[in-house]
């Protein structure tokens, strides 16, 4: 039942991108796509967490754990191109993100790749059972947020 529940949500999030277009029209689209966002860059905090905590050794090393978040990481980092495109300044909608998104698309989409990227070696790490590298591959995905939030976040 879980899964059905969850796979309606990832429909109904699916179907939400086709209605983001590049451009915001009215401020409760506005408010939307930052919904959206924000509930992407969570996701990657609920699923970065664990393994931050695997990384400085505050939970054992779990392979499982790894793949599975890492997963979620990957593809949730493959969205961030949608639903970061549609430009929202123009709206007065609370947002964690500075303008420099907008201004500079193409470094903000290639530290997303960068975060794509990295979530795929975690797995690799996992999957060949390195667990004397985990910690320096946790590590460098949790440089590719850093990276994203040192020019994109507001303080």
């Amino acid at each position: 039942m879980k899964k059905l529940i969850s796979l309606f949500a990832l429909c109904s999030i699916l179907a939400s991108t086709a209605a983001i277009s590049q451009t915001v029209e009215t401020e409760k689209q506005a408010k939307a796509t930052v919904q959206f966002r924000q509930a992407i860059l969570q996701l990657v905090r609920s699923n970065m967490g664990p393994l931050g905590a695997m990384a400085k050794g505050n939970i054992p090393y779990n392979e499982q754990v790894m793949i599975k978040n890492s997963q979620r990481i990957e593809q949730l980092g493959l969205m961030m191109e949608d639903y970061f495109a549609p430009d929202t300044r123009a709206f007065n909608v609370e947002t964690g993100s500075k303008d420099s998104i907008w201004e500079n698309q193409a470094d903000f989409y290639q530290k997303a790749q960068n975060m794509v990227e990295a979530a795929a070696a975690v797995q690799k790490v996992a999957i060949a059972g390195d667990s004397d590298d985990y910690r320096k591959t946790i590590g460098a995905l949790g440089a590719t947020c850093k990276a994203c939030h040192d020019d994109y976040k507001k303080d």
